[in-house]
C-alpha cells in the first residue's frame, strides 16, 4: 500500500520527502516488493499523512488517485478465472498476498451482492482514512479486471462520518453510510457472472500453483516475526536462547530450527539482526547511555556490545551515534 500511495502522493503534488523523513521510508523499502509493514505503523502513516498533506479526507483524496494495484499473482488469477465472482472466491483465498491487514469475503442475500471487508484489529478498524483508502483500492481494482464493468451501488463504512460528508458522493458515486456493523461493498449480483475476457484455464492452474508457493513462503517467514516478538519481550534478560524460545512459542526446539531454517535463516543470525537493529535504533533516536544500551539489548557487558557493535557496523557505538547527528 505505501509503494502505491507514494504515487499517488507524487500524483497529487504533496511533501513526499517530508512523509519519508518521518517515517523513516528509504528508496530501499519503496522498491523492495515483498517488504511486510507492521499493522502498527498504519496508525502513524495516516497521522503523518494528514499532518502533511492538511487535508482531513486524506485516505479518499489518495485512494482516488492511486495507482490500481497490477504486476502480481493476485491480478492474474483474476483474469485468468472464468467468471468476475470466480477470480473474487479464488483471489480471497489467497488474500494474505496482499495485505494481512484485513479480511474480505463475498456475502450473497436475497439476490444482494457484497464484499464485507473486516480488519483483523479494532486499531485498524477505526482508521477512517485507511479504510476508505483500501475500498477505493479495491474497487479500482474491481473497474480494472472487469473492463469497468464494475460499479459499487452503495457502500457501508463502520466507522463514524466525518463533518463534511459532500466528497463521498463524488468519489463514489452511489451512497455511502457511516457507523455500521461492517465495511461493504454492495453491487449488483450479476456481475458475479460476468465473463472473463482473460480467462485461460491452463494459464490458472499456473497462477494458483504460484499463489500457493507466495503464501507458503509466508507462512515460514511468521515464525520470524513470532521469533522476535519474544525477544523483545525477554531481551534485557539477558537470558536468550533457542531453547526458551521454543517453549515460549510452545513448539519443540528441534521443531523451531527446521522451520527457522525453511525460513533460510537461523537462530543466531535473527538474534543477532534485532540487536543490531535495536542498537541502531536506541543510538540513533534516544539519548539513552550506552550502558543502559548494553542492558537493553541483552548483553552481560560492555566489552562484549562494543565488539558485536563494531563486526555489525565497522563503527564503534559511539561513532555511529554522531554519524547520525
Amino acid at each position: 500500500m505505501i509503494q502505491l500511495a507514494h504515487q499517488a502522493m507524487l500524483k497529487m503534488g504533496l511533501d513526499v520527502s517530508e512523509v519519508c523523513k518521518r517515517l523513516g521510508i528509504t528508496p530501499e523499502l519503496l522498491t523492495d516488493r515483498n517488504l511486510r509493514t507492521p499493522h502498527e505503523a498504519q496508525g502513524l502513516f495516516w497521522s503523518v499523512m494528514e499532518e502533511v498533506s492538511q487535508d482531513p479526507n486524506i485516505g479518499l483524496h489518495l485512494g482516488e488517485n492511486m495507482p490500481v494495484y497490477k504486476g502480481q499473482v493476485l491480478q492474474y488469477l483474476f483474469l485468468s478465472s472464468p467468471t468476475f465472482g470466480d477470480g473474487l472466491a479464488r483471489a480471497f483465498n489467497y488474500q494474505r498476498l496482499l495485505s494481512d491487514a484485513s479480511q474480505a469475503s463475498v456475502e450473497v442475500h436475497d439476490g444482494l451482492a457484497c464484499i464485507v471487508v473486516d480488519s483483523v484489529s479494532e486499531l485498524l478498524g477505526s482508521l477512517r482514512h485507511l479504510n476508505e483508502c483500501m475500498v477505493l483500492g479495491l474497487i479500482g481494482f474491481f473497474r480494472y479486471v472487469t473492463d469497468g464493468a464494475f460499479r459499487p451501488s452503495a457502500i457501508d463504512f463502520s466507522h463514524s462520518a466525518p463533518t463534511d460528508t459532500s466528497e463521498y458522493e463524488r468519489i463514489f458515486g452511489c451512497p455511502v453510510r457511516f457507523s455500521e456493523p461492517e465495511t461493504r461493498i454492495h453491487f449488483d449480483i450479476q456481475l458475479l457472472d460476468l465473463p472473463s475476457l482473460h480467462a485461460e484455464p491452463e494459464l490458472l492452474q499456473l497462477h494458483e500453483k504460484l499463489a500457493s508457493e507466495h503464501v507458503a513462503k509466508l507462512e515460514r517467514q511468521d515464525v520470524v516475526t513470532r521469533v522476535y516478538k519474544v525477544f523483545g519481550e525477554v531481551l534485557e534478560t539477558g537470558q536468550v536462547n533457542l531453547e526458551d524460545v521454543a517453549s515460549r512459542l510452545n513448539i519443540k526446539s528441534r521443531t523451531l530450527r527446521t522451520r527457522l531454517a525453511e525460513a533460510g535463516t537461523n537462530f543466531n543470525q535473527l538474534l543477532a539482526d534485532y540487536r543490531c537493529n535495536l542498537a541502531k535504533k536506541l543510538l540513533s533516536g534516544t539519548d539513552e547511555s550506552i550502558d543502559e544500551i548494553v542492558y537493553l539489548t541483552g548483553f552481560s557487558e560492555p566489552s562484549t556490545f562494543y565488539r558485536a557493535f563494531k563486526r555489525w557496523t565497522n563503527q564503534t557505538p559511539v561513532e555511529y551515534r554522531n554519524s547520525r547527528r
